[in-house]
């Protein structure tokens, strides 16, 4: 019997996305955000999560995608890594879907640059795909830090 996985899904840009369910601390509608100066574009603000303060990272900019439309609201999935509790801000929330790892395919090689990195790969569901994303790598402050670093 295969081995399966569950995953949290979620859409940007009518793609779908998931993230290990375990790695899934909550998922909230929009939150107030404060704006923190200077840091890298990716970055939303701060929200207060009950006392902890967690950095939103707009996940559209993170994975080079065209931005988010005016007025759209994003939903914050809040997952924890080793930096700490770190809200990905998405489009619209999907399942949690269950899939065994013979559906999971690596990246395609004509996916470059720095996305590559933070797409595991994909698993083919009944309809459509899901890119795996790799929580650490989406939400590595340090990565993010250097990019606006070699920008400036």
């Amino acid at each position: 019997m295969a081995q399966t996985s569950q995953f949290c899904t979620f859409y940007l840009d009518k793609l779908l996305f998931g993230v290990e369910l375990k790695g899934v601390q909550e998922v909230m509608r929009s939150l107030d955000m404060t704006k923190v100066p200077l840091a890298p574009a990716v970055v939303s603000g701060l929200i207060n999560l009950r006392g902890q303060i967690v950095t939103a990272v707009d996940l559209r900019k993170r994975l080079e995608l065209k931005p988010r439309s005016p007025g759209m609201a994003a939903i914050n999935v809040v997952v924890r890594s080793e930096d700490g509790a770190v809200s990905l801000l998405v489009d619209e929330i999907g399942d949690v879907v269950e899939v065994e790892e013979t559906t999971f395919e690596r990246p395609p090689e004509t996916l470059r640059g720095p996305v590559r990195t933070m797409i595991l790969g994909v698993h083919k569901l009944n309809d459509r795909l899901m890119h795996v994303l790799d929580i650490e790598k989406v939400c590595h402050m340090t990565d993010l830090a250097e990019t606006v670093a070699a920008v400036r």
